[in-house]
């Protein structure tokens, strides 16, 4: 553990409610808080500079609005030049969590709807939380449990998470009947959920676990999961070398359609 989150700042409402939520998550986790605005300057004319005033101010600002929600975080910030995601991706290498909001302006635009997102989410080396306008400290922390490999992280990250929020757990695997192997029921999809959480619930004994298979096509039923949750957790279980192929089609459609702030955790091992 680093000890440091990380939030992605523009200027917008967006941002200022990952501000506030990023300030609260280096709270639980006794972290500094760095806050970060990526600038991508302009071509302009050598006579038209670009006056920097404003965007440092921007920063500034952002900072004093997470000073303002906890006093005692340890907050820091900075304008890096470089494009939005390449710019969290590296900052991601030294922090414990990086936070963006999820809509936003300037190179922000269509945080949920564009490449920024797949290729933030995609490529950062820990954990992100894509926080909604209004998130809400009330509720479960619902996993996606799909039982690979590269879920255990997500595993992990949602019982550390659970603990510094003192919420329960609400674990869901999502069990598809017409493209399950010939004579399988849905008691192998239980004992896949249940192993999965397993080691887990003994080394977090005061969490309370709630597990469910639940029938039906995954990303309807992680979505409809989340509608009273404070926060989804899931792996990013995509492939390839591009940045369109580096989140998976399930992760996708959470970070469109969530009813709940949600963090993506990719296996960086």
């Amino acid at each position: 553990m680093s000890g440091l989150v990380v939030v992605g700042v523009d200027g917008s409402s967006s941002s200022d409610a990952a501000v506030a939520q990023a300030a609260r998550e280096a709270r639980r986790r006794g972290a500094r808080l760095r806050v970060v605005h990526a600038l991508s300057w302009p071509v302009r004319p050598m006579y038209a500079p670009l006056d920097p005033t404003p965007i440092h101010r921007l920063a500034h600002d952002a900072a004093e609005h997470a000073r303002s929600v906890v006093p005692e975080v340890d907050v820091t910030h900075a304008v890096v030049v470089g494009d939005a995601a390449p710019v969290l991706s590296a900052e991601s290498r030294t922090a414990d969590l990086v936070v963006v909001g999820r809509r936003g302006i300037g190179k922000f635009v269509g945080m949920l709807l564009g490449s920024t997102a797949v290729s933030l989410v995609g490529q950062s080396h820990c954990p992100v939380l894509v926080v909604r306008e209004e998130p809400d400290d009330i509720g479960p922390v619902v996993l996606a449990v799909d039982g690979s490999p590269e879920g255990e992280k997500a595993v992990e990250f949602a019982f550390a998470e659970a603990s510094l929020r003192g919420s329960e757990i609400y674990a869901v695997h999502a069990w598809q009947p017409d493209l399950a192997p010939p004579g399988t029921g849905a008691e192998s999809a239980e004992r896949l959920l249940a192993l999965s959480v397993a080691g887990h619930r003994e080394r977090y004994p005061d969490i309370t676990v709630r597990q469910q298979v639940l029938s039906g096509e995954i990303r309807e039923v992680l979505i409809e999961a989340s509608r009273n949750a404070q926060l989804m957790v899931a792996g990013a279980r995509g492939r390839g070398g591009f940045s369109g192929l580096l989140l998976g089609s399930v992760s996708q459609a959470l970070l469109y359609h969530a009813h709940c702030p949600v963090a993506i955790v990719r296996d960086t091992a």
